[in-house]
This record gives C-alpha cells, structure tokens and sequence, in this order.
C-alpha cells in the first residue's frame, strides 16, 4: 500500500510539473487558425512574464527535423563546460565527414582547418548539416545527448539517428523527435540559465541569435527584437522554435507539423504560411499595436 500510494505522489507530482495557468482567449484563436491545415499541427506558447500558457496538441511527438541541432549544442556545450573540448579549438576536416547537400562545411578540402566555435555557428546560422553531424559524434554520440535531455525532465525529445537502440524511432521520425511543449520548455530553461550552467546557457541564446533562415516565424517578428530561434524542414514537416524578447515580455513560440499534403519547398508552403500567420498572432496579442511605440 505504501509503495502504491508514493508512486501516485510521484505521478501527481510529476503532472504537476506541466500544469501552468492557460490563457484561453489565445488558445482559442489558435485553434481557430489551424483546424483547416493539411496536415498534424502542434502548437505551444507560453507568456514568460506572467507564466500562461496556450497550446494545440501540445504533447505529441513530431519530427525534429533541423531542430535537433539545438539539443546538438546543448552536448558540445556540456563538452565544452567539462573541458573535454574547447570553444575556439581547432579542428580538421575529414572527407569522410560529408553529407550530400549545399553545406558550406561540405566544400571544404580533405585537411582544411576549422574552428569548432565556428562549426557550431555554421550548424545553427546556415543550419549545415556536414556541421552538425560531426559536433554531434563529437558530443559524444546521440546516446550521451540522450542523457542530459533526460537529467533535464524531457520524456520525449531524443536523438534518433546515429544512435544505438533508437533506429525504429528513426524510422518513423527520423534525425530526432520532441514534442512542442518540450521544445519551448527547452528553450525556456536555457533562457532562464538552467541547462549545464548559466553561462553555458547565456552562449547557447547568442548563438542561437544568428539564424540566417528567417523568412519564416522571424519574419513577423520586428527586425529590432532579438530572437533565438531554430527552425527545420522534411518533406512532410515544418517547424520552430522561437524565444522573442518582446518589449513587455518574454514569450516562447513552438510550433510543430508532420504528414503535410504540401510537400514544396518555397515560402507558400502551406504550412510556412501558417506559420508565418501564427507567429503573427502571438506577436500583435503580446504587442498590440496601442502598446507598442518602436
């Protein structure tokens, strides 16, 4: 009976971790904009000031696709916390590190030298994938990053490819997988300084600062805001994560899909427009306009 009832405390406390108050006039008008999508949306946004929330399926799994790359850092920057490595190390590139694509790392020559402070930049600026493949053998494997997701609470966010044990998850999600509640609250503890270290945690929100692919959830957000941010595409899915620092507040945006009909490429994805749309929303609901002076 004893065990019984402390494993129902375990249970209450641990659903208690993801209680948090909801705002439902937003989660209303979320889920009025993206019933019609093609496709599974999740969505996730939470107010950092005052703590609410809004969410649409919030809790299922989806492809990370180049999403991964920001539990990547997270396990280049545990390296880099411990002194296994060191940010400005350099490092020799291998033609056996190639990955077909248009990676800028990609074109180097067999030999060239590279700093890893640099390759962790072309990783999440450029999102190359040359880059990421080889910080994350360098992390340790997907097994070790597997690890620090889990000191870190998060069930479901887990790296799939290249890692032992993981292949049928691969199978159905690919590179990596999470949920968009467990990205935004990712991305809210490296804000709030609570992954390896605070200032592990502060280089982690400056270099996610730097991303060139901004055409999407950035695009709404005024150029004079910062953003950290991580975006990432497959064939059936388009997603991101944002951290804006808006002027009254701080505000996570996750938005993740999968098994969309449109599968193209350019900015009129459908998925990208509603994205594009919903990033709005957040944006104009934190700012109105009668609030904001720039």
């Amino acid at each position: 009976m004893k065990i019984i009832t402390v494993f129902s405390l375990l249970l209450f406390l641990g659903s208690s971790l993801w209680a948090q108050p909801v705002d439902h006039r937003l989660q209303k008008q979320l889920s009025d904009l993206v019933k019609d999508l093609h496709g599974d949306i999740g969505v996730y946004v939470k107010n950092l000031r005052t703590g609410k929330s809004a969410m649409v399926n919030a809790d299922s799994i989806f492809p990370t696709a180049s999403m991964v790359k920001v539990t990547i850092l997270i396990g280049i920057q545990d390296k880099i916390e411990k002194g296994q490595l060191e940010y400005h190390q350099p490092l020799e590139y291998k033609d056996s590190l190639f990955y077909a694509g248009e990676d800028i790392l990609g074109s180097f020559k067999n030999g060239e030298k590279i700093g890893l402070n640099k390759v962790m930049m072309l990783m999440l600026t450029t999102s190359d994938n040359t880059a990421s493949l080889w910080l994350q053998s360098l992390a340790g494997t997907g097994t070790r990053i597997n690890e620090i997701l889990d000191s870190l609470g998060l069930v479901h966010t887990r790296v799939n490819s290249r890692t032992p044990g993981r292949e049928a998850n691969r199978q159905q999600y690919g590179w990596a997988q999470t949920t968009p509640r467990e990205m935004g609250t990712l991305m809210e503890k490296i804000y709030r300084g609570e992954v390896i270290s605070k200032s592990s945690s502060e280089k982690m929100i400056r270099l996610l600062g730097r991303n060139y692919n901004d055409e999407q959830a950035i695009a709404e957000i005024p150029p004079y805001i910062f953003v950290a941010s991580k975006n990432g595409c497959v064939n059936a899915s388009r997603s991101e994560i944002l951290l804006v620092m808006a002027p009254h507040g701080p505000y996570i945006f996750s938005v993740q899909t999968k098994n969309l009909q449109d599968q193209s490429w350019g900015n009129s994805n459908e998925a990208w427009v509603l994205t594009r749309k919903l990033s709005a929303l957040c944006w104009n609901y934190f700012e109105p306009r009668s609030r904001w002076k720039p």
